[in-house]
């Protein structure tokens, strides 16, 4: 059973959709429906969508931002774009980002359908349990380490070596026609957790749950990234990403946050199709092949963090103030300079709560964090998700308004943050068990 969330500004096409889907046969738990980004965004945060529809012109906030922040959210959200506008620019943008589908308005009934049962039935694919997974492969493949001179030259410009990188980079173009031209880079690490206190991986498992992972990064990320991925010591996968000058200037995307999607995605589906927890450390982004070894250690050094953070899995180097510290800092400093990130981003939401818009993003570039780094740390200090305490400051102070002011319900919800006063009474109903004014006639009673 899916949740499918529909979003368009024209609330008759977002209806006849629904329709449309309920009648389909389609086996679908609810199907939700928003008429702008912004309340999209709110059913993004509070429930468990599987399938997001979109519109790509809504005015404040269009599509493709709007898939962007559902990609922030969670990354293995799956996207049909349905637009008026047969563009390039925003079908290229749009299939960047991970969309399964770009469909031109008017849409072809059949067609829609169609497209909704495909992208439902590749998330349908079981996950198959670490015993089968391997079984499989070891009918299928004889395993053999994929080119390992390339792998080998690789891992050279990787690591401080006697050649230069360019030198390096020149051999892979000349031996393998891979070619390292750049000139901005990023370098994520991958590590398996293949250490299990409930059962001892044998050394041909573990090389084969390797390169399963080796697999799978490569398959999520072939279509709509300029990468390298291969094995490095110690049972590491070392991904080598590349923007040219076009792609690096595109304004639209934020780079690190595209990265912090790319490595909540390879935690996510290596967990869901080996069942193995891994740990992702990505480094920051850098001009100049000779800087990679420098990426490399970056990387090398956010995957160290879950040494403090056991039930957290995928770290940026960039979210701790390495420059502060002549060494690898200790646990009382990591908990201090988490501690000040959470206080800092707990006042900016007690002060700006109530602006339209506001997003995990915002609060994020504030505080100079990731945006998954900050989810995390919010919630463990807090106890509460960091979007669940906007809401709750919402409600909080709608409820205010609401039983000592005379204000009306769009005045409310206006001084609150919210786009609609529709909007804001769904998610008053849900946080209240009631209606405004429900609520306000219970008081005068």
């Amino acid at each position: 059973m899916y949740n499918i969330l529909i979003v368009d500004d024209e609330p008759l096409i977002c209806e006849g959709l629904c329709s449309l889907l309920s009648a389909s046969g389609i086996s679908l738990a609810n199907v939700y429906m928003a008429h702008s980004g912004y309340e999209a965004l709110d059913y993004l945060r509070i429930e468990e969508i599987d399938l997001l529809i979109t519109d790509i012109q809504m005015g404040s906030m269009n599509g493709i931002e709007l898939m962007h922040q559902a990609k922030l959210l969670k990354p293995w959200v799956q996207t049909i774009i349905i637009s008026a506008y047969e563009t390039f620019q925003y079908a290229q943008m749009a299939i960047r980002l991970g969309a399964k589908d770009y469909m031109i308005k008017p849409l072809n009934n059949d067609q829609f359908l169609d497209s909704v049962r495909n992208v439902l039935l590749k998330m349908n694919k079981p996950a198959a349990t670490e015993d089968q997974f391997l079984s499989k492969l070891q009918e299928h493949f004889h395993m053999e380490e994929p080119l390992p001179k390339r792998t080998e030259l690789f891992n050279q410009l990787l690591s401080s070596s006697e050649e230069t990188p360019e030198e390096i980079a020149k051999k892979l173009y000349e031996r393998y026609a891979i070619k390292l031209n750049g000139p901005y880079y990023a370098v994520i690490k991958l590590r398996l957790n293949l250490s299990d206190k409930d059962r001892q991986i044998q050394s041909r498992d573990a090389l084969l749950l390797q390169y399963a992972a080796l697999n799978i990064a490569n398959e999520l990320l072939d279509k709509e990234w300029n990468h390298v991925a291969f094995y490095s010591p110690n049972q590491e996968i070392s991904v080598l990403i590349q923007w040219d000058e076009n792609e690096f200037g595109e304004a639209s995307v934020n780079k690190i946050n595209q990265l912090d999607m790319i490595g909540r995605s390879l935690y996510y589906n290596i967990h869901k199709f080996i069942g193995l927890h891994c740990v992702i450390g990505i480094s920051q982004i850098v001009r100049g092949i000779g800087f990679v070894g420098m990426l490399s250690e970056q990387a090398r050094k956010a995957i160290l963090w879950n040494r403090e953070h056991r039930d957290h899995y995928v770290f940026y180097y960039g979210d701790f103030n390495w420059s502060t510290y002549t060494q690898d800092p200790t646990a009382e400093e990591l908990s201090e300079q988490n501690s000040l990130i959470v206080e800092k981003s707990k006042a900016y939401i007690d002060r700006n709560f109530a602006q339209k818009g506001l997003t995990l993003h915002e609060v994020a570039q504030k505080n100079h964090v990731s945006p998954n780094y900050l989810s995390y740390l919010f919630k463990k200090d807090t106890g509460y998700n960091l979007w669940e305490y906007v809401i709750k400051l919402r409600m909080e102070e709608s409820r205010k308004l609401i039983l000592f002011t005379d204000l009306r319900r769009y005045e409310i919800s206006e001084r609150v943050g919210y786009e609609s006063p529709e909007h804001f009474s769904k998610i008053f109903k849900k946080y209240y068990g009631m209606s405004p004014s429900e609520l306000k006639k219970d008081d005068k009673k």
